[in-house]
């Protein structure tokens, strides 16, 4: 089928399921009263396949009792935490929320923390709507709660909505920022002012169950680079000082606990789910990406990480559940990306040849020529993950020129990104270095990196040329990464758990985008713009 015919086409379909939520399928008798929306940063899918005899609280009830979609993608390029938290109640790709990347997320230096150091935060970039405001929209009592680890997982599940939307902070804190009001909530201070974090100052982890119980190897030295102190083998002890022990602590499973205590207290607070209308509560849990970062998705941490985060979603959900009727609450849960093995180590996947991409020298040397050539720049630098020189910047396999130097030293920008190109299928691990207006005439159903892509972006004045690694490969850090279009990076689980559903296990091809509309279906609301994902409908009662 050729691509043309194929995008129209499938906008047919999605407008049709996503303009009218419910079409062909029958929601309960009664809306839900609260909407539990949870994200894992970093759950790969197969964490819940692996480990799921020992599994036996909040991951197992959901992925046992759940409508679960077992082929489910983040279909967008750049699989980072901005964009993937962008689509998750949105309905649409990042190339629609404006959202493509972490450093396009939510980091405003004009709307300053509160009672906290750290950069100020807004969802200012974010375009469109969520469905916290169709659901405002249908009834302006709906109330919402959205909150994190992280100040983009906080903020971009719910967009622009000025509902209360808290992270954690490096002291300890739960903050906000003035985005969203001058002042912390009484609720919020009074959690603060119980010191929790610091109670987990100088506090071993040790491994939940007996060693004899994990496959994993436990002396894996590649896990100590960039470890800030912190051993690679258990037990992990956490700083005695109270300073370092709140800093560090998104380093530990412990991180999630809190998170959730903090939920269930805003939970509270709010009387989220008391009403006659749907709230929302959106809860973003990050130790469980950090650890992947860390130790690698074929860890011993990553394992028992993955055992405590389900006994601590488990006592949540039990908590909650004697707080609201279970028959009025439905539970989704998602992550923002999967995460790629550590080259060269032991891996579940087949992982033979693939490489830690290294573009600094390349880099380095165009931006060198390019100055000897004439384009006005302040040389080359690398901040961030993000390398800069003379005439381009290069982010997550994104080249960006700066096409106005360019022109001031007479450059060709068509024949600097065909220099770009050569040089980058050149290294060993990159499969592939393309111009969007290449990608435009792929068949986009057969070829799914070319797909994501075009959902991240849509014209070479934002992507001069887009480079992927091959799979398993992945850009050069001291740790395991995500941020491909491949599948090891785009996987993710989909589930959704209420009454409204029917539990089982669904086969078909399932994007993040799709769980707004479907969710939309469930609560009877309608989008208030066309969107990208699909109504799941055939996991509708």
């Amino acid at each position: 089928m050729k691509p043309r015919l194929y995008h129209a086409l499938l906008l047919l379909a999605i407008v049709a399921c996503s303009s009218t939520p419910g079409a062909g399928a029958v929601g309960p008798a009664t809306t839900p009263k609260l909407l539990v929306f949870i994200t894992i940063d970093g759950m790969r899918p197969d964490y819940l396949v692996r480990f799921e005899k020992q599994l036996d609280g909040g991951l197992a009830r959901l992925y046992r009792d759940g409508a679960v979609f077992t082929n489910g993608y983040q279909d967008h390029a750049i699989t980072e935490t901005a964009p993937g938290h962008s689509a998750m109640l949105s309905g649409r790709f990042p190339i629609n929320t404006g959202i493509a990347t972490n450093l396009a997320g939510v980091e405003d230096p004009n709307s300053p923390v509160l009672e906290a150091q750290g950069l100020g935060a807004s969802p200012f970039r974010s375009r469109g709507s969520t469905l916290v405001d169709w659901l405002t929209a249908k009834d302006p009592r709906t109330r919402a709660l959205s909150v994190s680890r992280k100040d983009r997982g906080a903020i971009l599940p719910i967009g622009r909505s000025k509902q209360p939307v808290f992270w954690y902070a490096a002291n300890g804190n739960f903050t906000t920022s003035t985005y969203y009001g001058p002042t912390l909530p009484e609720w919020v201070r009074e959690f603060n002012a119980r010191k929790i974090p610091a109670g987990y100052a100088g506090q071993s982890w040790s491994l939940l169950l007996p060693e004899s119980e994990y496959a994993e190897p436990d002396s894996v030295p590649v896990e100590s680079q960039g470890s800030q102190g912190i051993q690679y083998t258990f037990p992990h002890i956490l700083s005695s000082s109270i300073d370092s022990a709140t800093r560090m602590l998104d380093q530990f499973p412990w991180l999630d606990e809190l998170t959730l205590r903090f939920a269930l207290q805003g939970t509270q607070a709010l009387g989220l789910g008391t009403g006659p209308q749907t709230d929302v509560l959106a809860i973003s849990l990050s130790a469980t990406d950090i650890i992947g970062h860390r130790y690698g998705p074929d860890s011993r941490e990553i394992h028992d990480q993955i055992l405590r985060l389900d006994r601590s979603l488990g006592q949540f959900l039990d908590s909650l559940f004697t707080l609201r009727n279970a028959t009025d609450v439905i539970v989704a849960l998602t992550a923002d990306h999967g995460m790629t093995p550590f080259p060269g180590v032991s891996s579940h996947d087949p992982t033979a040849g693939a490489q830690r991409v290294n573009p600094q020298p390349l880099l380095r040397e165009m931006s060198s020529s390019l100055a000897a050539a004439g384009v006005p720049g302040t040389g080359f630098r690398y901040t961030l993950g993000v390398y800069s020189g003379n005439g381009f910047r290069f982010d997550s396999g994104v080249l960006e020129l700066d096409r106005v130097a360019l022109r001031a030293a007479s450059i060709n920008a068509d024949s600097l990104v065909e220099k770009f190109r050569t040089a980058f299928l050149r290294l060993p691990g990159i499969a592939w270095a393309e111009r969007i207006s290449e990608l435009l005439q792929r068949d986009t159903v057969t070829d799914h990196i070319a797909r994501r892509w075009l959902h991240a972006f849509g014209n070479e004045d934002q992507a001069a040329l887009v480079v992927t690694p091959s799979p398993y490969s992945s850009w050069f850090t001291t740790y395991a990464m995500h941020g491909t279009p491949n599948d090891v990076d785009a996987r993710v689980p989909i589930i959704f758990y209420g009454a409204p559903f029917r539990s089982g296990r669904y086969a078909q091809f399932a994007r993040v985008v799709d769980m707004a509309p479907t969710l939309a279906a469930v609560l009877r609301v309608t989008p208030a713009e066309r969107l990208d994902g699909r109504v799941l409908s055939n996991a509708i009662r």
